[in-house]
């Protein structure tokens, strides 16, 4: 509990006190001004600040609000019993001290839930590194994060966060990345592995050479992306804006011709205006109007759906993004690196008139320049020191290949389409893989097989999206028909498109969204690298396995920090529960406020009823928020 809370809490404690007080000593007080100036104590000591936040309302011209509509209905049940007790009746101020007092507590709860699930939230994503160790001279000096160039060499000892991003140059080590993934199984790492900030070294002491600065670094970006999504409103939280916009003033008119119509009618009528009586139902009524369960649970509904995401490695970029995932019933994905692993290895070369080794040597060697993962393959798969100097004239052909002069000779390496491009004839190649056809000196020289594995999670991912309520899955890839087919096939996918460069993928992903449902949503799943184009085309864009990724963080509206495709369904199962939570406060507040609003404007329901189904209304809707933070048994 915070200062402001404790203190508040203080006051509502010695309100109480002298409201017991006064009760005890209620029959011994000689006259009603004195008893008005006893219970002017407790209600100022409770209140102060609400009438001081009315004032400065009026002010500044927002007149209406929570705040305003309090000072009124108390200030108005204080006329009420000053009126009575003038005219002999019952001079009660305990109503108005009691609505002050249990709005406060209700203030209080609030103030306590939202703190407790931003602490939540905080605990949840405490990936902000505090320092950095930097080494000078054998010595160990903390410093500020911030302070730590690229290409500097940091120590990371047992217990401590990464601070940067980097490249571990000496130690072995396994690393805590539930902040970043949501997973806890521990990565281990050795010299050469990258290392991403935000991580937590469990067991030995690493040297990592820096490679981004502080702001550039994984945590920064992570955390600039959670800070920032609550600035991206939902269309329920516009709603309830603009509602509250218009409903405060709408209740406030009506309270004032309950006060002021009937006792007109009463006396135009010839009967007893009974003028106290109506203010009084006109104060109930504004108790009951206050709008405050609904506004402040709506927002605290999101606020927690997108925490409880970013705890399971699924940042949401908006609570806009998170409705529009609850609408999902298309997910279209790319296959490499999001179905697959990524991880292509050389399985065979065929048809080759040369040796192997010396077609592998030619691959590698044009390829030299890629960081596409097949290139890796190539290279990694010849395993010898690549001189670059032998590489000259490289040209790559997007959607087709590479080409380029080996030691002079020409030499290209990419699909069939490159291959009818350079005129070449081939062999086709019936084994499951990507196929990379090769020329040499204008002729065909052979093909090498390299076959990706799938993802151990991938075909059960696409059954737990059907039960998610996925109308469709389809899979978008570059690679040939044969291996898109044994691939749809192994994880069931209910449509794919093979051989498809990138803008064929944008092609696909316009005509999908024309032939689905109109409020139905389609979410691309891509790499976040490769993908950019479509991943902003699609209604939701989900980057698989992008840690660090700039092109993830900036396409994608939705970021997994790990690359289990099981996450997705997780992804549309967080969003569904927090919109139900959503539309369960606002049925439940706004149904509560109306039946009330009706019984106050009869004289059926007091003000003690009012404030108490108010405070209650609020307490419910706030502890039903909360829930949304809750999503790891999803």
């Amino acid at each position: 509990m915070n200062k402001k809370q404790k203190n508040l809490l203080y006051r509502i404690i010695a309100a109480i006190v002298c409201v017991i007080a006064l009760l005890l000593l209620d029959s011994v007080i000689p006259t009603w001004y004195l008893k008005l100036a006893l219970y002017m104590v407790p209600y100022l000591i409770v209140g102060h600040d609400i009438l001081k936040k009315a004032w400065h309302g009026i002010r500044n011209g927002q007149v209406f609000d929570e705040n305003f509509l309090m000072t009124v209905a108390t200030i108005g049940a204080i006329g009420v019993g000053i009126y009575n007790a003038m005219h002999g009746g019952d001079d009660d101020y305990l109503e108005a001290v009691a609505v002050m007092l249990l709005y406060q507590i209700g203030e209080l709860f609030q103030s306590y839930a939202v703190g407790k699930s931003r602490r939540n939230i905080s605990e949840l994503m405490d990936i902000r590194p505090d320092y950095a160790n930097i080494e000078e001279d054998g010595e160990i000096t903390k410093v500020d994060p911030d302070e730590v160039e690229v290409g500097s060499i940091i120590v990371v000892q047992p217990g401590e966060k990464i601070p940067l991003d980097g490249v571990v140059v000496e130690g072995t080590s396994s690393l805590n990345t539930a902040a970043l993934t949501g997973e806890s199984v521990p990565r281990n790492v050795t010299e050469g592995s990258e290392v991403l900030s935000g991580c937590i070294n469990e067991t030995g002491v690493l040297r990592v050479r820096t490679t981004t600065e502080f702001d550039e670094s994984t945590a920064s970006k992570i955390l600039d992306l959670v800070e920032n999504a609550a600035s991206r409103k939902s269309k329920s939280e516009n709603f309830i804006s603009r509602f509250a916009r218009y409903y405060t003033p709408i209740v406030c008119f009506a309270a004032l011709a309950l006060a002021v119509v009937p006792p007109i009618v009463l006396a135009v009528m010839g009967k007893n205006p009974m003028i106290a009586e109506w203010i009084y139902r006109a104060c109930t009524f504004l108790v009951i109007s206050c709008p405050c369960a609904v506004v402040i649970s709506i927002p605290l509904s999101f606020f927690a759906g997108l925490g409880g995401a970013s705890n399971q490695g699924i940042l949401i970029k908006g609570s806009n993004y998170l409705e529009a995932m609850s609408e999902v019933k298309v997910v279209v994905f790319d296959k490499t690196g999001t179905i697959t692993r990524g991880n292509f290895e050389v399985t065979a070369v065929h048809h080759s008139p040369i040796e192997s080794d010396k077609l592998l040597e030619y691959a590698a060697l044009v390829e030299s320049h890629s960081s596409h993962p097949i290139s890796q393959s190539l290279k990694k798969a010849y395993g010898k020191h690549i001189d670059s100097a032998r590489v000259t004239d490289v040209k790559e052909i997007s959607g087709h290949g590479v080409t380029g002069k080996i030691d002079g000779i020409d030499v290209a390496a990419g699909n069939t389409r490159l291959m009818d491009r350079l005129g070449i004839a081939y062999h086709d190649c019936h084994h499951v893989g990507t196929i990379v056809h090769m020329a040499v000196a204008g002729k065909y020289a052979g093909h090498i097989v390299i076959a990706d594995e799938l993802k151990p999670t991938s075909k059960e991912a696409m059954l737990q999206l059907k039960k998610a309520g996925i109308k469709k899955n389809v899979m978008l890839t570059g690679d040939a028909e044969n291996v898109a087919a044994s691939v749809a096939k192994e994880v069931a996918v209910d449509e794919y498109h093979a051989g498809l460069l990138p803008a064929d993928k944008v092609t696909w992903v316009e005509k999908l969204l024309k032939e689905k449902d109109a409020k139905a949503k389609l979410a691309f799943v891509g790499d976040g690298i490769n993908d950019a184009p479509v991943l902003s085309r699609a209604d939701i864009g989900v980057a698989m396995g992008a840690m660090g990724s700039d092109a993830a963080i900036e396409a994608a509206d939705v970021v997994l920090m790990d690359d289990d495709p099981m996450k997705i369904a997780k992804a549309i199962k967080i969003s569904r529960k927090c919109i139900r939570i959503v539309h369960q406060n606002i049925v439940f507040a706004l149904g509560i406020k109306i039946l009330c609003l009706i019984l106050g404007a009869f004289g059926i329901a007091n003000m003690w009823v009012a404030i108490i189904s108010d405070v209650g209304v609020m307490i419910i809707a706030v502890l039903n928020a909360i829930r949304a933070l809750f999503v790891k048994n999803l």
